[in-house]
This record gives C-alpha cells, sequence and structure tokens, in this order.
C-alpha cells in the first residue's frame, strides 16, 4: 500500500480524532505489527485484501504467545479503527474486524490505598524543594484524581488556587476545572514560593525537574517509587493508585457516580462504575467479619 496512505491515517487520528501521542504510538505500534504478520503468510495478502479470518488468525496467533485479553482488544480496536478509515477512502469494501469477537477481559479492580495508608504518606515533612515539588504532586493526584499526562502539562496559570480551582486538559484535548482540596493548595502555595529559584522566569511549566525544565511522566513515577521507598510503603506507588484512591473515597462518601465521572474526565460512564464493584468488595469484606449470619459454621 502506498506510504501515503498510512501517512494520511496518522494525520487523521491526530487531527481529527485528536489522539494522544501514547495512543497514537500504540495504534501505530499494533497496525505495525500486524503488517509484519501478514507479511510472513504465503501468499501474503495486501492490506487492502485481508479478511475476517486473517485477523482471528492473527489474534490466535497473538493468544498462543500469550498476550492477555486486555492487549488483544487494544489491538482488535487498532485494525478496526484503520479499516474504517480505509473503508472512509473508499479503499476497501468492508471492514474486515466486524466478524471478529472480540476478546473476553476479566474484570480488573483497581488497586487503591486507604485512608490510614494516604494519611501516613501525606504527612511526610519535606526537606529541600524537589520534596515540596513532590508532596504538591501527591496532594494534587489524591485531591483532584487527575491523570499523569494532565498532571505534567499543568502550567501556572492553570490555578486559581483562591477559588480552589485548576484547569487541566484532557484526552482528546477536553478542558475540565476541578476542585483543589483545602491541603492541596496549601502544598502548592508552598511550591510556588520556592519554584522560582528552580527554573527561568519564563517557563510555564507548574512542575519543573532539576533540569529547570517541566518534569517528565516518567521522572513524576520515579518520585512516586522514591516515596514509597522513604515511608516504607508495601503497596506499588504509582501515579494511578493515588488517582483511583481518590476516586473510590469519593464515592464511597458520596454515592454520586456522575460527579466522579466528571471528576476523573471519563467519556463513558461505564468506566467509572468500576470503583462501585470495589466498594462492593469492601462492604462483602466487612459484611463477611462482622455478620452473625454471614460466618460459616464449624
Amino acid at each position: 500500500m502506498d506510504l501515503a496512505v498510512f501517512e494520511r491515517y496518522q494525520h487523521y487520528l491526530q487531527s481529527e480524532k485528536r489522539y494522544s501521542p501514547l495512543t497514537l504510538s500504540a495504534y501505530q505500534q499494533d497496525l505495525g505489527d500486524f503488517i509484519k504478520w501478514l507479511e510472513q503468510l504465503k501468499p501474503a495478502p495486501e492490506v487492502t485484501q485481508v479478511k475476517a479470518f486473517h485477523i482471528r488468525d492473527w489474534i490466535s496467533a497473538l493468544r498462543r504467545r500469550g498476550l492477555g485479553s486486555r492487549s488483544l482488544r487494544r489491538k482488535l480496536s487498532s485494525l478496526r479503527r484503520f479499516y474504517q478509515f480505509l473503508l472512509r477512502e473508499n479503499l476497501v469494501h468492508a471492514n474486515p474486524c466486524v466478524d471478529v469477537p472480540v476478546p473476553k477481559t476479566p474484570p480488573h479492580l483497581p488497586e487503591i490505598l486507604n485512608t490510614d495508608q494516604l494519611d501516613y504518606l501525606l504527612a511526610a515533612d519535606p526537606e529541600g524543594a524537589l520534596e515540596v515539588r513532590d508532596c504538591a504532586m501527591m496532594e494534587l493526584f489524591y485531591s483532584s484524581g487527575v491523570r499523569l499526562a494532565e498532571l505534567v502539562n499543568l502550567n501556572v496559570n492553570s490555578l486559581d488556587l483562591s477559588q480552589g480551582m485548576m484547569r487541566v486538559y484532557g484526552k482528546g484535548g477536553k478542558e475540565r476545572d476541578l476542585p483543589i482540596g483545602r491541603q492541596a493548595v496549601e502544598a502548592l502555595r508552598a511550591w510556588l514560593s520556592l519554584r522560582r529559584d528552580l527554573c527561568d522566569a519564563d517557563e510555564p511549566a507548574l512542575f519543573v525537574s532539576q533540569q529547570r525544565r517541566r518534569i517528565s511522566m516518567r521522572n513524576v513515577q520515579a518520585r512516586l517509587i522514591y516515596w514509597q521507598e522513604k515511608r516504607g510503603l508495601a503497596q506499588h506507588l504509582h501515579p494511578h493508585k493515588l488517582r483511583h484512591s481518590c476516586a473510590s473515597h469519593l464515592l464511597e462518601s458520596s454515592s454520586d457516580l456522575r460527579a466522579v465521572q466528571e471528576l476523573l474526565g471519563h467519556v463513558n460512564i461505564g468506566t467509572t462504575q468500576i470503583y462501585t464493584h470495589l466498594d462492593f468488595q469492601r462492604l462483602a469484606a466487612v459484611y463477611d467479619q462482622a455478620h452473625p449470619r454471614a460466618h460459616k459454621k464449624p
């Protein structure tokens, strides 16, 4: 196939669908893997000649290699999106992915920290500017449930600390205003008082690294591991665990699923409903321990 078609497809995902760089990279990788697999077939079909059985065979081959259902679903979604584009461009007559069953994904409940663990983590007494920055980031993760990419992309002018608000740009470039809790506001004020000494005056980024520029996602992840070890936490600490903890604790207290959906920036409320299952698991555990009728007879 003409390389120009693939370039148009990438432009379509970037400009029209407004997918994030991470999603674009994943789609490109999945499509590249599929094309390499096609080239090994004898005879090797053109991309525009692919039938449903080709895709089923590819999915089966990936499953035999040990790929999980979640990864298989993503790869199938990548191909479905690509052939939908080819259909729009009149380069194929039908989308061959339509008749391929989607691999079932077992429910995966996100791990969270309980309130005692979070109180202990966030009660840290920071030493030096970088630790003050880290504490502000952790408070913001837990206070507002922001994604890692959203936090890294925050600018100083994204904040309105007097109102306890901030504006973030989520997936697809969609913006939303989020509340900032009192303790997060205090942590951010402490960081902002030191930030000016760690970057140039014209640097817009809220959180900067030792290199005096916007902190990277990898650096944030590394700093959370640093705090996990410093505070002696048994659980692995990562940005999404703080986001999940925020969502779960809010839902546990308010039961307002729509509000949590808006806070997290979920397009589909079904994505948010995973936290209701999490709460049910906790409720079931408490029930089994406390209810007289829940105990099994010896």
